[in-house]
């Protein structure tokens, strides 16, 4: 298949957890797509195979992001703050451990200036299609992961959510619940809006589910410039998702 039938897809973030499954997944599906990562530094770059494909950059840091962009269909971007845990808790004592961000790594820095400077470079190198991947909890302001290290993060995930919304370019937003370490393709999948599942039993997802959700939202025109949750059932209690056609024509909302 000549590359001009491929689609090129750009995954950042893809020294991250979720990310490095995205970039592995689409790297097996080559009839399909030409693949890209963005990492942050060149130990980051050496973890997911050291490839060429691969680009360095900081999303923080506008000028540095051009390279990676240039000729991309498909911006997938996984790129989040992640606060650290104090060192020095000892659960045995009871209280709850503390978290920081690191210099340079808070959520306003990386979940909303990073965010933006990447949609405006995606803008600007006329990719058609961006895929975000946020977090549930962002309708309610005082959700506990906003107290983590006074980061604020999912005020700020949500402010980039709405910039892409706003942006003019076809976007989907995924907002996953928990992420589990666990396999993917063996859990009935769950799609919901204005975070009605934390309410449920169901909060949680795999990773490589929500890896798999990113590489069929390129493919299903159901979720364009759409946005929805995403948890699972436990494992075993309902056939695994595979119509992620019929799955995807469950999400109404927008934002």
């Amino acid at each position: 298949m000549t590359d001009s039938a491929r689609t090129t897809v750009l995954v950042t973030g893809a020294g991250g957890r979720t990310g490095k499954i995205v970039y592995e997944k689409l790297k097996q599906r080559a009839d399909k797509f030409i693949v890209r990562g963005l990492v942050r530094s060149e130990a980051s770059k050496a973890k997911i195979g050291g490839d060429e494909d691969v680009y360095i950059g900081d999303i923080t840091k506008a000028d540095t992001l051009g390279p990676a962009f240039s000729g991309v269909d498909v911006l997938i971007i996984l790129t989040s703050a992640a606060p650290q845990m104090k060192p020095g808790f000892d659960p045995s004592k009871g209280g709850r451990p503390e978290f920081y961000y690191e210099e340079g790594a808070y959520p306003e820095q990386v979940d909303w200036i990073g965010q933006k400077n990447q949609i405006d470079a995606a803008k600007e190198a006329g990719v058609k299609h961006i895929i975000l991947v946020g977090s549930m909890g962002g309708t309610d302001i005082n959700h506990p992961l906003n107290s983590f290290g006074n980061g604020k993060i999912l005020i700020w995930k949500r402010k980039s959510e709405q910039y892409l919304a706003d942006s003019g370019i076809t976007y989907t937003l995924i907002r996953p619940g928990g992420l589990l370490d666990k396999d993917g393709g063996l859990r009935e999948l769950l799609i919901g809006k204005d975070d009605e599942l934390l309410a449920t039993d169901t909060k949680t997802v795999p990773r490589s589910d929500v890896a798999e959700v990113c590489v069929q939202a390129i493919l299903h025109d159901e979720v364009k410039n759409k946005a929805f949750d995403l948890t699972s059932k436990p494992e075993g209690v309902a056939p695994p998702t595979t119509d992620f056609k019929a799955l995807f024509s469950q999400v109404t909302a927008s934002f």
